[in-house]
């Protein structure tokens, strides 16, 4: 696949970009809701997507993407680092408004559990709802928590 079949998926982002605020719930806390900032933009020449996110309470880590354009796959690949120094990459796909995301081998960082996350533009694209989910054995899947980005700018 070519440069502008890159610059095609980049471009169908394009709904990410702007400022949101993030709210995490957590099912042995449900009371609590973590809250944040996060914001997208576009990476020099318009060639990656970026995110740059705050997470108020401590224990959370701050964290930035840079996602790619996978063209082998005609999706995306997210490279994650955050303050706690831990760096991976997730499989990332978007299509249709929902916007999802796996890790199920080891990179940068050992694979001590599997992840997945799973979200949903609202109709308006002001609002994502998703949930991430963590497994062990890479079979059996186990919610995590729930985070909701909300539109701001």
């Amino acid at each position: 696949m070519s440069d502008t079949t890159a610059q095609r998926l980049i471009e169908r982002l394009a709904p990410f970009i702007g400022t949101w605020t993030l709210s995490a719930r957590f099912p042995d806390r449900p009371e609590d809701v973590v809250t944040g900032t996060l914001a997208y933009e576009w990476g020099p020449g318009g060639a990656f997507l970026i995110q740059r996110s705050e997470v108020g309470p401590p224990g959370f880590p701050d964290a930035i993407t840079i996602v790619g354009a996978d063209t082998s796959r005609n999706a995306y690949l997210q490279h994650y680092f955050d303050s706690r120094g831990v760096a991976r990459v997730y499989q990332m796909g978007f299509e249709d408004g929902e916007w999802s995301l796996i890790r199920t081998t080891a990179d940068f960082s050992p694979l001590d559990f599997a992840q997945r996350y799973t979200g949903r533009f609202s109709d308006d694209l002001a609002t994502i709802r998703g949930a991430w989910e963590s497994s062990s054995d890479g079979t059996t899947w186990n919610h995590d928590f729930e985070l909701v980005h909300t539109r701001v700018a």
